[in-house]
Parts: C-alpha cells; sequence; structure tokens
C-alpha cells in the first residue's frame, strides 16, 4: 500500500510539473481571453450603435408622419 501511494504522489508531483512548465495549454488560454475581449467589445458597440440606429429611425418615422 505504502508503494502505491509514493507512485502515486510521483506521478501526480510529475503531473502537477509538467503542466506548469510546458506551454501548449496557455496559448489556448490567450486565445480564450482575447476571443472573451473581443466578444465584449463588439457586444458593447452593437448595444450602443442599436439604440443611436432605433432613436435615428424613430425619428425620421415621426418626422415623415
Amino acid at each position: 500500500m505504502a508503494t502505491y501511494v509514493v507512485s502515486t504522489r510521483g506521478y501526480m508531483l510529475s503531473l502537477i510539473a509538467r503542466l506548469w512548465f510546458e506551454d501548449d495549454g496557455q496559448d489556448i488560454a490567450e486565445y480564450a481571453v482575447m476571443l472573451a475581449v473581443i466578444l465584449v467589445i463588439v457586444v458593447g458597440t452593437l448595444r450602443l450603435i442599436g439604440s443611436n440606429a432605433n432613436n435615428a429611425f424613430s425619428s425620421v418615422a415621426s418626422s415623415l408622419h
């Protein structure tokens, strides 16, 4: 039983060390953060333009009547 615990601990330590020092996963995380920032900017811009466009169309429609 004690050797199983030691071998499992060694495996977990090597797994943590490998995940900590490998750079492959960081690229995915960076792309996810950039995508989230771009989506926030796009959604904010669309909401701003959407409300302004609605006001502009409403004023044009009311002036036509």
